[in-house]
C-alpha cells in the first residue's frame, strides 16, 4: 500500500504540474469546478500543490517528513471528496461519476498507505 501511495501521489503531482504549466504558458484560465479556486489563482494553486506534492513524495520515499506526506494525502482525499461529492459539481454521465469514484477510492487507499507508513517504526 505504501508503494501505491507513492505512485498515486507522484502521478497526481505530475498531472497537476503538467496542466498548470500548460495553462500558465498559454495564458488560458483553467476551469475545474470541483476545486474551490477559480481563474488565474487556480493555476498558481495547482502549480504550488504540484511542487509541494512532488517534494513530499520524494521526501517520504527517503523516509523524511513522513507525517507531512500523510497530511498531504489527507488533504488530497478531502479536496476530492468535497469537490466531487459535497459541492455543486455535477457529472456529465455515469462514466464521469464512476471515474470520480475510482479516483477518490484511489486517494483513500493512498491515504491509508501513507498512514501505515507513518505508523512504521523508523529503521535504525
Amino acid at each position: 500500500m505504501r508503494a501505491f501511495s507513492y505512485l498515486f501521489h507522484l502521478l497526481l503531482a505530475l498531472f497537476l504540474l503538467g496542466i498548470s504549466l500548460v495553462a500558465w504558458s498559454s495564458g488560458q484560465t483553467l476551469q475545474l469546478e470541483m476545486l474551490p479556486w477559480q481563474g488565474p489563482a487556480l493555476t498558481y494553486w495547482l502549480l504550488g500543490a504540484a511542487l509541494v506534492g512532488l517534494t513530499l513524495v520524494i521526501l517520504a520515499v527517503f523516509r523524511k517528513w513522513r507525517p507531512l506526506f500523510f497530511l498531504w494525502s489527507l488533504a488530497v482525499l478531502v479536496l476530492m471528496a468535497r469537490g466531487f461529492f459535497l459541492s455543486h459539481y455535477y457529472f456529465a454521465g455515469p462514466s464521469e461519476f464512476h471515474g470520480a469514484l475510482y479516483l477518490t477510492a484511489g486517494a483513500l487507499i493512498a491515504a491509508l498507505g501513507a498512514w501505515f507508513q507513518v505508523r512504521r517504526s523508523p529503521l535504525r
